[in-house]
């Protein structure tokens, strides 16, 4: 399969999953929704998130990364304030059980260097920080 297939078969399954969800919402809210506002969700919804890559490609771009980070994802969410609070809390969420995973690590007695066990990643120069 040629990439330019490949492309079109994956916008065609994005855009059949946003109408599948747009048409459960719309059941579970007890409303109908007509197929050409069906479609039409189907083709915001690509057009968004097309756009929410390019967003997050230059994000990376500009902080001199190849790699889109969690932070990279929670700043495009900056015009939703109960996106961004949502992803934060989110992001907050993965970070804590990173760090609890390190943790057991530890304990379990996998080996980190000496600088990995005196770096903790709350730490910034001018809180009030207490371990």
């Amino acid at each position: 399969m040629e990439e330019n297939e490949l492309v079109a078969d994956l916008r065609n399954q994005f855009k059949l999953s946003a109408t599948s969800l747009a048409e459960a919402e719309a059941k579970r809210n007890d409303a109908e929704l007509s197929r050409p506002v069906s479609e039409c969700i189907a083709n915001l919804t690509l057009r968004y998130a097309e756009q929410l890559a390019k967003d997050l490609k230059l994000f990376a771009e500009h902080a001199r990364r190849k790699s889109v980070k969690a932070e990279d994802v929670v700043i495009s969410a900056h015009r939703n304030r109960g996106l961004t609070t949502s992803l934060t809390s989110l992001h907050d969420e993965l970070r804590a059980q990173e760090r609890e995973k390190a943790r057991r690590d530890r304990r379990k007695g996998k080996k980190f260097s000496r600088e990995d066990e005196m770096v903790d990643p709350d730490y910034t120069p001018n809180s009030d920080y207490t371990p």
